[in-house]
């Protein structure tokens, strides 16, 4: 059912790769919606490089978000936003 090791896209696939998601929430302040876009394969180019990243704000930002389990947007939503838009993530919030 899966992929052999070396049956999955080519180098230059993953290179070209990218993605859209888009997302929306309601609230009490009405609906917000948001595009997040990233270039490379999202299975492996893009998925990698945003966690790599975050692993950085772990490491290395100064961070003040309390203990217990959170979400990395929750967590690190600034120090992160800026990293991943050092990687050519892009993200666009409508009211």
């Amino acid at each position: 059912w899966l992929p052999k090791p070396g049956e999955g896209p080519t180098e230059s696939q993953r290179e070209r790769g990218f993605f859209v998601s888009r997302f929306a929430a309601k609230g009490r302040a009405g609906v917000v919606r948001a595009t997040m876009r990233g270039e490379g394969d999202p299975g492996y180019n893009a998925t990698s490089r945003m966690l790599g990243e975050s692993a950085m704000c772990l490491a290395f930002d100064d961070l003040d978000a309390p203990g217990g389990v959170r979400t990395p947007a929750s967590t690190m939503p600034d120090a992160l936003l800026a990293r991943l838009r050092a990687q050519r993530f892009t993200l666009d919030l409508t009211p």
